[in-house]
């Protein structure tokens, strides 16, 4: 498996789905400080992290943040705020939601990954990064 340096953390998309590959882009543009990795859960690492967190990919339609230094996976709205928090302003201020119980921001969190295709639509295979945005991608 690649590993992933202690210093970054790895952020798990699906790799067909336009919002993502559309929240993927949005991530590296504000990621000032360099703290992200990206990788389609249909990717190599992809899936040696989904087996080895024991993830059921039916149940958990997610984001997946991946954290090298603690061994630690978080998913749903967990993950997708703890990325914001991360990024610059305005888009940090969303980590406020923490604050939530995290079965409440599931319930939206879940909303939207149910009618991502719908609404967004999908690709038929995962999005080729360019080669300037190459190094932030593993598989």
């Amino acid at each position: 498996m690649n590993k992933v340096p202690k210093d970054k953390q790895l952020i798990l998309f699906d790799g067909v789905c336009n919002l993502c590959n559309s929240s993927v882009l949005h991530v590296i543009k504000r990621d000032k400080n360099d703290k992200f990795l990206f990788a389609p859960l249909e990717s190599g690492i992809g899936k040696t992290i989904i087996k080895k967190f024991n993830i059921d990919t039916e149940e958990t339609d997610s984001i997946l943040l991946y954290n090298p230094k603690k061994d630690s996976l978080t998913y749903k709205s967990t993950a997708a705020l703890l990325v914001a928090k991360h990024l610059g302003f305005p888009t940090h201020l969303l980590a406020i939601f923490l604050i939530v119980p995290s079965f409440i921001r599931n319930l939206v969190y879940n909303y939207i990954a149910k009618n991502r295709y719908k609404w967004y639509g999908k690709k038929e295979s995962c999005m080729i990064p360019t080669p300037e945005l190459k190094a932030k991608f593993m598989d």
